[in-house]
């Protein structure tokens, strides 16, 4: 299993999201925390993103069934 990091900026470019966006959502408890990998710098699992992705395509699909 390869772990893979992402950053801010990749995370914004796979999500189509912006950056106060994300962290609004991750105060709400509604989008992934990021890691903390140093003193000033953070980043996502992309595991943790794919997943978010996938519970937003989930929700969307139960709307279209409804």
């Amino acid at each position: 299993m390869t772990i893979s990091i992402l950053r801010l900026p990749e995370v914004i470019k796979i999500t189509g999201l912006g950056r106060s966006t994300i962290y609004r959502d991750i105060n709400l408890g509604n989008f992934p925390k990021p890691i903390k990998l140093g003193e000033k710098s953070t980043g996502w699992l992309s595991s943790d993103i794919s997943a978010w992705i996938d519970s937003r395509i989930q929700a969307r699909d139960e709307v279209i069934q409804s």
